[in-house]
């Protein structure tokens, strides 16, 4: 009996100890590049800096990539960007394609107000990124923290912006399937196929901070 009794607590700490399945973990410690590294490398690239507890792309280099790959998730963080500056978050990218955004969709970071491309809704903040529009008016200015979530739910694709929700799609229906033929992406064979990969941050040419960046895994 006392033997059982030593196994059934053993249980009961071990259940408390292990962290709950929609715990949220942190990518981004505020001090280190540490669980980032660049696409087809084993380090993160030079032009990616840590300042101020933020992750900020100041120079070339390429795009910042996960260590590790995620499928269902959803994913958390704020974004700041220099006037007239453009980047992206990109998920389950494939290193098997030649570039990220071969494999990966992505939700725009960008300032609407200042770059071509925030006159298009469907390149326009937030959206994604060729083939889904965002709204007008949700986005904030250049300068200003914009808060982000993205939830990838197996084919169930949400792209939250400053508590709004701006896009919500389901990835390999026959929506989504016209919209790739009549797109772009129609020349890359892998674009949006992977069902786990890698999370991104765009290298775009532009000065864009990062800070906040969390995860949660979807059961």
């Amino acid at each position: 009996m006392r033997h059982r009794r030593i196994l059934v607590l053993l249980g009961l700490l071990a259940a408390c100890a292990a962290p709950a399945e929609d715990a949220w973990i942190p990518l981004f410690d505020g001090q280190t590049t540490t669980g980032w590294r660049g696409f087809r490398s084993d380090s993160a690239p030079s032009g990616w800096v840590v300042q101020d507890s933020t992750l900020m792309r100041v120079g070339g280099g390429g795009d910042l990539m996960t260590v590790d790959q995620y499928a269902d998730f959803e994913l958390e963080l704020e974004w700041r960007v220099q006037a007239c500056g453009n980047s992206g978050v990109m998920f389950r990218v494939d290193e098997t394609a030649p570039r990220t955004y071969h494999s990966g969709a992505e939700m725009q970071i960008l300032d609407d107000a200042c770059h071509p491309d925030g006159q298009n809704p469907l390149t326009s903040a937030g959206a994604n990124f060729g083939l889904h529009p965002a709204p007008r008016g949700v986005v904030r200015p250049a300068g200003e923290w914009n808060q982000a979530r993205l939830r990838v739910d197996s084919a169930h694709v949400q792209h939250w912006l400053n508590d709004s929700l701006i896009v919500d799609y389901q990835l390999w229906s026959p929506e989504w399937e016209e919209l790739v033929r009549n797109s772009k992406f129609v020349e890359w064979p892998t674009y949006g196929r992977a069902t786990r990969g890698h999370i991104v941050l765009q290298d775009h040419g532009d000065t864009v901070a990062y800070r906040n960046i969390r995860i949660r895994i979807l059961p």
